[in-house]
């Protein structure tokens, strides 16, 4: 009889483990860089190369990095989202185009609207690993200092704008 006990307790722990993951929500990710320096960036601009995005330039304002790609179809159903946050007064959203062709995404935004202020390009991915990127969409809320203050993994919501992004970057505008 013992010797069943050990399994038997072993596989009730897993269990538990197991609903308890379960319960996770898997967008409610902790990043370790919320309320931390935004990390330094300086890429080419998607529409003129020859220019450069970078993170220091945008200190002073509060800005929105999203990371799309025109391969990633979650991209496409938050776009009408982005656009409605390129339109709140006071915000810069700049575009981090991530391992993305630079005609591609030239032309998905041609087709679906351009809400950026900037795009940069992140052609390999150092950016994105930089930034804890897990997938694209992902959007950050950044502080006139330079402070991550959110980070949004997945596609934006109408309720997540509404309840949680819009509130956010009124507060940091303030």
């Amino acid at each position: 009889m013992k010797r069943y006990l050990l399994p038997l307790l072993v596989f009730l722990v897993m269990a538990g483990f197991l609903a308890a993951g379960l319960q996770l929500n898997p967008r409610k990710v902790p990043s370790p860089l919320v309320n931390k320096p935004a990390p330094a960036f300086d890429l080419p601009q998607l529409h003129e190369p020859a220019l450069r995005v970078t993170a220091q330039e945008m200190k002073g304002q509060v800005w929105v990095l999203n990371v799309f790609a025109s391969w990633c179809t979650p991209c496409l159903e938050e776009h009408p989202y982005v656009m409605q946050l390129a339109k709140q007064p006071g915000i810069a959203v700049v575009g981090l185009s991530y391992k993305d062709q630079p005609e591609a995404a030239k032309r998905w935004l041609r087709k679906h609207g351009d809400p950026y202020t900037k795009i940069a390009v992140d052609s390999d991915g150092r950016v994105g690993i930089h930034y804890g990127v897990y997938g694209v969409p992902e959007t950050y809320l950044i502080d006139k200092q330079g402070v991550i203050r959110h980070k949004q993994i997945g596609p934006i919501t109408p309720r997540e704008l509404k309840d949680t992004i819009l509130p956010m970057l009124a507060d940091l505008n303030g």
